[in-house]
């Protein structure tokens, strides 16, 4: 699952404002300054703090997250750039930037050129 898939299947359940809540933050992550162990650091307080009104809900996003973050967040030192991008979704948005762009990208990824 990359992060794009993860944030559809949290969409599935945005009648949960708190769900909602949460996929702002991670669609925003997208485009915002901050790195992948941030975004984990923020993910995790997020479920930590957060009350999603469903348990069988929360179990699921929360289980999806874990997976996720092990395997693209802890495991992001072994992986190619390109597979990088394709884990985070940002493809799109390496293509169309420029070199300066490209750097806060690679920093976002850690993957410090």
């Amino acid at each position: 699952m990359n992060y794009d898939e993860y944030i559809k299947e949290a969409k599935k359940y945005s009648s949960d404002e708190v769900v909602t809540c949460l996929v702002s933050h991670l669609s925003s992550w997208k485009t915002d300054s901050t790195d992948v162990v941030e975004l984990a650091n923020a993910i995790e307080r997020f479920f930590g703090n957060s009350w999603i009104s469903s348990e069988e809900t929360h179990s699921h996003l929360y289980k999806l997250w874990s997976s996720f973050k092990n395997e693209a967040i802890l495991g992001i030192g072994g992986m190619t750039m390109n597979e990088r991008l394709y884990c985070f979704g940002l493809f799109e948005r390496f293509d169309n930037a420029s070199e300066k762009e490209r750097q806060v990208i690679y920093e976002k990824l850690c993957a410090n050129t």
